[in-house]
């Protein structure tokens, strides 16, 4: 019982017993006896307590790749953690299993069980997903903190609406993070589908995580029909090439029908092929399209020469075109990848390395 009394650092108490979190951009108010947004996160006694510490609604061994990071540790294993809950309400969200349960239950899973669980599986991070971790982030601190004595890795798959003291206590301890847009971010969209205000906290959380050395890649769903305006993907891709650098990996993912929005199709290729031209055209470098398996454009290209530098089935890496220092084997470009393609990995049809 002790994990589920947990105090949260990211409050502050308010008059008449009353607290505010900080740890997401909701600033939720709350009374005594209540809960945020989220769920697990209540004011007992005037402190803000997370109910969710220590306790894992899904745990699974998972490909870098799937998080997705194409540029951070390629072919390595991470151990991948969720809680219950979430800050937002995706209307197809499709872990709404989990992040829209309103009981908080799950096994208990200590920071030094989740770092042996990795361990155990031959994993070389820990990643933090399935629901959005800023809202259990004082667990996923300390179970980073364990993660790192080990020397493994930590990341966050992150819808990114988190506050700037999320940012400060986060940071310094953070080694990579995916955060996920949807409909490119379009405030209509995030209002009507998903119960946020704006993109504007999701943009300066990303900005502020890569100035603090936080490695940062950009996914943003594409909702056909209702999410996926040319113009909120170009308005986007400058964005994060003005604030965050050409070189930013940015990924274009497939959506597919569930929860509570099963009456619209998956995004057609040929949406995803036009949205990719135009963020390529805006400058990115390096523009990724997810869930569309054995597609061109899962590959990394060498923005020298054009070849292909990473060959991709999914998740499978399947030819590895880059030296030691990840140099372009045609051209002899850099390509900024974090680590080099993991020791132990053995590609189907691969190149020589």
């Amino acid at each position: 019982m002790a994990a589920a009394a947990h105090v949260a650092t990211l409050f502050e108490p308010l008059e008449g017993g009353k607290v505010r979190c900080t740890a997401c951009a909701r600033y939720c108010t709350i009374p005594e006896g209540s809960h945020g947004f989220c769920f697990v996160r209540k004011n007992e006694g005037g402190k803000l307590v997370l109910l969710s510490y220590g306790k894992a609604s899904a745990v699974q061994v998972d490909p870098i790749e799937k998080k997705p990071l194409s540029h951070f540790h390629p072919g390595t294993r991470v151990f991948s953690i969720g809680t219950v809950g979430c800050n937002w309400r995706c209307l197809y969200c499709q872990n709404w299993d989990i992040s829209q349960e309103h009981e908080v239950s799950g096994r208990p899973l200590s920071p030094k069980a989740a770092v042996e669980g990795a361990e155990r599986y031959g994993c070389q991070g820990i990643t933090f997903t399935y629901n959005e971790p800023t809202i259990f982030i004082e667990y996923a601190l300390d179970v980073i903190e364990e993660a790192h004595r080990a020397h493994l890795f930590a990341n966050f798959v992150t819808n990114g609406y988190m506050t700037p003291e999320a940012v400060e206590l986060l940071g310094p301890h953070l080694d990579a993070v995916s955060v996920d847009f949807k409909g490119s971010g379009e405030p209509g969209f995030l209002r009507k589908y998903i119960t946020a205000k704006g993109p504007e906290p999701i943009r300066e959380t990303m900005v502020q995580l890569k100035e603090k050395g936080v490695h940062v890649e950009v996914t943003d769903l594409i909702v056909p029909q209702v999410g996926d305006s040319a113009d909120a993907t170009r308005s986007l891709a400058r964005y994060v090439v003005d604030r965050m650098g050409p070189e930013t990996p940015f990924h274009l993912l497939r959506f597919h029908p569930d929860y509570k929005m099963m009456d619209l199709p998956e995004t057609p290729i040929p949406t995803l092929e036009k949205l990719h031209s135009v963020a390529k055209a805006e400058g990115l470098k390096f523009v990724y399209l997810g869930n569309v398996w054995g597609h061109p454009l899962e590959h990394t290209y060498c923005p020298g020469c054009g070849a292909i530098a990473v060959r991709r089935y999914g998740f499978t890496i399947q030819g590895w075109n880059l030296d030691r220092e990840n140099r372009c084997r045609v051209c002899g470009e850099k390509i900024p990848i974090v680590g080099s393609l993991a020791k132990d990995y053995v590609p189907t049809f691969a190149t020589p390395i």
